[in-house]
């Protein structure tokens, strides 16, 4: 089956623009064009959408996206940098997933410091506040805020 940009837009929920862009930078070497030029991409064309969106969320730039087409293209020579780029990628975004577990169980914390300061009318209520006082679902967000996690990471 063959679609249009409009279609594909609507499919992956980006703008139109934004596979015209992907086409002008280079990233779409394979998109087909109508006898009166309209690009209509195809199911294989799709998959490779989803690609690039991957890569994309994942920070890869467009420049290094475009690098990434051209050894697609060169085919199985570049096997080897393709699954090196993928490994590397896959490396940052684990770090960056830890981040964000470090992250969300701080704010889980902060909002239960919130609500129960909201509760008693003031954040008094969680001076000197015992870690065993915490629940525990919280605690890790506040041996986080506190440094606790990295100091007994060093011992």
């Amino acid at each position: 089956m063959l679609y249009t940009v409009g279609e594909m837009a609507k499919k992956l929920n980006v703008a139109p623009s934004t596979l015209r862009y992907y086409d002008k930078e280079g990233l779409l070497p394979c998109v087909e064009r109508s006898g009166t030029g309209t690009r209509m991409f195809s199911d294989r064309d799709y998959e490779w959408l989803r690609m690039i969106g991957c890569l994309k969320r994942s920070g890869m730039s467009i420049k290094n996206i475009k690098r990434f087409t051209d050894w697609y293209m060169e085919g199985d020579s570049t096997i080897g940098c393709r699954l090196e780029l993928i490994r590397q990628l896959e490396e940052e975004t684990v770090g960056r997933l830890r981040q964000l577990e470090d992250t969300l169980s701080i704010l889980a914390y902060k909002r239960w410091y919130y609500e129960t300061a909201e509760e008693a009318g003031t954040c008094d209520v969680h001076h000197e506040t015992a870690e065993e006082e915490i629940p525990e679902p919280f605690r890790e967000g506040w041996r986080k805020v506190k440094g606790l996690e990295e100091k007994a990471g060093r011992r």
